[in-house]
């Protein structure tokens, strides 16, 4: 029995990076709850929501009871459809009142993931706020929590439409919060309940590698600041290796072992629980009872397969010669965090510096990791760092400048807040990125972490770059060439999106290609990293999550990508140009594990 379910309190709030678990977790303590007799509500946000397969029974949009497990009831909310209808309840006010183009960049400020966000607090609230409505219930458990930039957002003052009206090129987030004036009171009833301890828990869901837990400390953080201070932490997906002749299986549990030793000092005097990982998917009511049953062993099932499965896909090296011969060019690697953009990046450039290449290699990372990456200096190869919190500062201090000078006290404190935005750092160091873009017309420019199609429409819709170039320039438009349009140039831009072989990384990945897509921006390729299958491990729990990850590599495969690289899953870090030329041809595993 996990420590916060000993004595849980009413509401049980999960929160944590995509594909960490928290989800399975958040159903897995609804189950156990609802087993021992506990009249239990648990509600999802999740996009990539399988709650009828892992519940086996139907689950909708709205309350009703489970009928697998009795005294549980649950809710799907789809966090687009919840978009949707707020979107349009704050944009049609707006239609025929005011101008055209300002009532297309709101709906622009509506696209992106804070919408989303606050769309789904907003159905969230009703189950946080309206006590009689949740009176038949002894428990809510709500998977994934609202980030502090949201519950920050709710209590600023409610002056969004004057603002909008009067700011036309302001606000990149706070756009969507033009819609919350009308429930401001259910907002602070329920702020207030996520800020009592009596009545609330927050579970921090991280895996045992320091990205993860870094978010966490990151996410605790920020909610003890706005006084959420009942705060747990669960390290999921622990393991222990099987097999003591698999390199994989080795290096995977040590480095599990040493990121957990140098957990962040933000969390690391929290409440701990440790999950073994398992090698299952957890779908169905017996493999998710198993995830927290303490008699369950970790091990992989008698009746699993004995070997890992044969994977022929193209490498990261493949994909670097696609395109070596253009000689120049923009390489720019996006993704979630966690999922390895950074190595991928030093990888690609490793591989075309090695090809006689001229390359630059540039990146939001501190110096000192990207250099770390590398290893010492290549032949061809220049590497340079972008601080983002320095480019958001400067970015910052200009805009209160020039936007806020004229602003009264209250719109000033709006606007401060937009800046803190996780956007606002998005947008400054795309501009600080924008200088390198057009050395890529003289030699290969390898970036690491690019904007989302959010941020470019964002940019382009307040002319803050794209159109405003072409606005003033004095020259034939035909020959303005912006960095948004050498992003949408293929023959120029290069943008390949890196996941992990998991659902939740694999779906955020496929929302980031559509937000690409709108922006006009198309991935020249996916690239699926740390893949299990592609290393060949012989552990058979690790064989078994290897099997698991077939689905999803096949879906990325067939139904995503227009070309698709594999990288493998590697015994040691992938740093120094041996490790990182070995990860880009694929060298891993295979041979060597199976020898």
């Amino acid at each position: 029995m996990l420590s916060y379910l000993n004595s849980p309190t009413r509401h049980l709030f999960f929160t944590g990076k995509g594909g960490v678990g928290k989800t399975s977790l958040a159903c897995a303590s609804a189950v156990k709850l609802a087993d021992a007799g506990h009249n239990v509500l648990l509600i999802s946000t999740d996009p990539a929501s399988n709650l009828e397969q892992v519940l086996e029974a139907p689950v909708g949009p709205e309350v009703a009871s489970v009928d697998t497990v009795p005294h549980l009831s649950a809710i799907n909310i789809d966090p687009e459809q919840a978009a949707d209808a707020y979107r349009e309840r704050v944009v049609e006010p707006m239609m025929g009142v005011l101008p055209e183009d300002t009532v297309a960049q709101v709906e622009e400020q509506l696209s992106g993931a804070c919408t989303t966000e606050i769309a789904a607090f907003d159905k969230f609230t009703q189950f946080l706020a309206d006590s009689e409505a949740t009176a038949p219930y002894d428990h809510i458990v709500f998977d994934t929590a609202p980030t502090g930039h949201t519950l920050r957002l709710l209590e600023l003052p409610a002056a969004w439409s004057d603002f909008i009206e009067d700011n036309p090129e302001g606000a990149s987030c706070l756009g969507p919060v033009s819609g919350l004036e009308a429930q401001q009171d259910r907002y602070t009833e329920a702020v207030e309940a996520l800020n009592d301890s009596d009545r609330t828990t927050l579970v921090l869901v991280a895996r045992p590698e320091r990205s993860a837990l870094h978010e966490a400390a990151r996410s605790s953080g920020e909610l003890r600041d706005l006084g959420i201070t009942n705060q747990q932490l669960v390290v999921n997906g622990v393991f222990q290796a099987q097999d003591p002749g698999d390199p994989l299986a080795a290096a995977m549990q040590q480095r599990a072992d040493d990121a957990v030793a140098q957990i962040p000092d933000e969390i690391a005097d929290l409440p701990r629980d440790v999950v073994p990982l398992k090698g299952h998917n957890l779908v169905g009511l017996h493999a998710l009872r198993t995830l927290l049953d303490d008699d369950a062993t970790p091990a992989s099932t008698t009746e699993g397969p004995e070997r890992a499965p044969s994977v022929s896909l193209p490498t990261v090296q493949d994909l670097v010669s696609g395109f070596a011969d253009d000689g120049h060019g923009l390489i720019m690697t996006m993704g979630k965090g966690g999922v390895g953009k950074t190595t991928i990046a030093a990888a690609v450039a490793v591989e075309l510096a090695e090809r006689g290449e001229d390359v630059l290699l540039t990146t939001t990372d501190p110096a000192a990791h990207i250099h770390d990456t590398i290893g010492d200096s290549q032949p061809n190869l220049t590497v340079e760092a972008i601080d983002p919190n320095e480019a958001t500062e400067q970015y910052r201090e200009r805009v209160l400048k020039t936007k806020g000078k004229n602003l009264d006290p209250e719109e000033r404190e709006l606007l401060e807040e937009d800046l803190r935005s996780p956007c606002t750092q998005e947008v400054a160091v795309f501009r600080a990125f924008s200088r390198v873009v057009g050395q890529a017309r003289r030699q290969f420019v390898v970036v690491d972490t690019a904007p989302t199609g959010h941020t470019l429409l964002l940019l382009d819709t307040t002319g803050s770059y794209h159109r405003e170039v072409l606005r003033t320039a004095d020259v034939d438009e035909q020959r303005i060439t912006t960095p948004l349009m050498r992003l949408q140039d293929p023959d120029y831009t290069k943008m390949l999106l890196v996941t992990l072989p998991e659902t939740t990384p694999v779906l955020e990945a496929k929302q980031l290609q559509d937000d690409l897509e709108r922006a006009g921006i198309t991935p020249y390729a996916w690239v699926v990293n740390q893949s299990l299958a592609a290393a060949g491990p012989t552990d058979p729990l690790l064989v078994e999550r290897a099997h698991a990850e077939m689905p999803q590599i096949e879906t990325v495969q067939n139904d995503y990508a227009s070309r698709t690289a594999l990288a493998p899953w590697m015994p040691n870090e992938p740093t120094g140009p041996d490790r990182l030329r070995d990860l880009a041809a694929g060298r891993m595993g295979v041979g060597r594990a199976h020898a």
